[in-house]
């Protein structure tokens, strides 16, 4: 019985301690992935472009000149004659193309995507401010872009389906570059009825198992400014209230050589062709080190670290060894390609963050349901299947859309099945114990009663 006490005890300090002591990197992702959720910001507007049309007339006269060649004496394949044909139209476009006073109206959407997490069971989300507040030159540009490209493979269709040719990938790079002379010389793009929309989207899984993506557009409750400003946002979305959440560390800074996890959605890996697309929504996990603390040029605190980040990696939290959120990924370090430089990132700490969940009187908190969810997971981890059950059935009550919560649940009762539970292992230990303390008892009672037999 003594034992057994001892055992109750070993198993409420454990629950009461569990998220206090570090954590491995498969805990941590376990955990925390399931409060991780992509955020897109979608940009929509109408883009009118002039018309173009051809001189046919001078178009003619180059035919005419190319086929003169030929009366000369030269002789041209017909890929080489419509090479010249094309040459031609790019080192003069302004005398091939004009103008005209129609328009084409291009509807247009441009999407940004980053990371972002929950902070709140009831739906309350952190991330970057540069996600949802990208500059008007910056959209104008990608809207340009986005139509340009559109409107040209358009007229490159056109081309091929009147001249009855299929251009090679050189002749029609070089078209590109003849409508980018033209665009850029003779029509305007105009943009209209510019719209802005913020979605978050976070995986949940259905009763078999199989994963789905829930996508609600969330409402922006309070934000700073994109860097050099505090790049920090707070979202909310409705319909929830037990969702995943992830636990905020306190705001003392960590110390430099801290190991960190952090958790995104780069692009590479995100857009992958060859990474099916019902994946997308599964973060990416990067570990590293505090490589130090510095400041930025606005005087607050940045911590960089040598985890790998991308583009969409924004927003995304960096976690300590205990799994708490000690930062945002934020920014990285440019190199002279444009490129990011590997190993130098940079996060906000939560001091930051904090500063904004003040002015919005938000309180993050662990809800019951994430709080279940994380004991049951540590319960699993150290194979105490029964106990790991009864937190995981707290959090199917709850939340029974909770991602990875029917794997845990069908894992235990396999494993429990199979006799694999530690606490039965310990029960058996135990029922043993007493028997054969009770044998013992039965052993020494007869010895001396027999030898108090003798004696009388």
């Amino acid at each position: 019985m003594v034992q057994r006490s001892l055992q109750l005890l070993i198993f409420i300090a454990f629950t009461l301690t569990s998220f206090a002591q570090k954590l491995t990197a498969v805990e941590i992702y376990a955990i925390n992935r399931p409060g991780v959720v992509m955020v897109k910001t979608v940009f929509s507007a109408n883009v009118y472009v002039n018309k173009m049309k051809m001189d046919n007339k001078r178009f003619n006269q180059l035919l005419d000149s190319i086929q003169g060649l030929d009366i000369n004496g030269a002789v041209f394949t017909a890929e080489q004659k419509l090479d010249i044909v094309l040459k031609e139209m790019n080192n003069n476009p302004n005398r091939f193309f004009k103008a005209t006073l129609d328009y084409i109206k291009q509807e247009q959407e441009i999407t940004s995507t980053g990371t972002g997490f929950f902070i709140t069971a009831d739906g309350y989300v952190a991330t970057n401010c540069h996600l949802i507040d990208l500059g008007n030159a910056f959209i104008r540009r990608q809207f340009i872009l986005t139509s340009f490209q559109s409107i040209t493979e358009d007229n490159i269709k056109a081309l091929e389906g009147s001249w009855a040719t299929r251009f090679t990938e050189q002749q029609r790079s070089l078209l590109y570059t003849t409508y980018a002379s033209v665009y850029s010389r003779l029509f305007s793009m105009v943009l209209n009825d510019l719209k802005k929309e913020v979605f978050v989207v976070y995986r949940s899984d259905k009763e078999n198992m199989e994963p789905f993506s829930e996508k609600k557009q969330a409402r922006i409750v309070v934000k700073g400014s994109p860097m050099p400003g505090k790049d920090i946002a707070v979202l909310k979305i409705d319909g929830d209230s037990s969702l995943p959440v992830l636990k905020i560390a306190d705001e003392q800074l960590p110390e430099v050589g801290e190991q960190l996890y952090v958790f995104g959605y780069p692009g590479p890996a995100t857009n992958n062709d060859f990474v099916s697309a019902e994946s997308a929504i599964e973060p990416t996990l990067t570990t590293g080190i505090v490589s130090a603390i510095k400041k930025s040029v606005e005087g607050w605190p940045v911590i960089q670290m040598d985890a790998s980040i991308n583009h969409g990696s924004s927003g995304g939290p960096v976690c300590n060894d205990k799994g708490e959120v000690i930062g945002l990924t934020t920014f990285g370090s440019t190199v002279n390609s444009g490129g990011l430089a590997a190993g130098l990132n940079f996060a906000i700490p939560v001091t930051i963050l904090n500063e904004y969940l003040d002015t919005a009187n938000i309180n993050p908190e662990i809800g019951l349901a994430a709080q279940s969810y994380a004991e049951g997971v540590a319960f699993f981890d150290r194979e105490y299947y029964h106990k790991a059950l009864k937190k995981f059935g707290v959090v199917k009550r709850l939340n029974k859309y909770y991602p990875g919560l029917e794997s845990y649940i069908d894992r235990c009762e396999k494993n429990i099945l199979k006799g694999q539970d530690k606490e039965a292992a310990l029960f058996r230990y135990d029922l043993l114990g007493f028997s054969l303390l009770l044998v013992l008892i039965v052993l020494l009672y007869t010895f001396f009663k027999k030898r108090k037999q003798r004696a009388g």
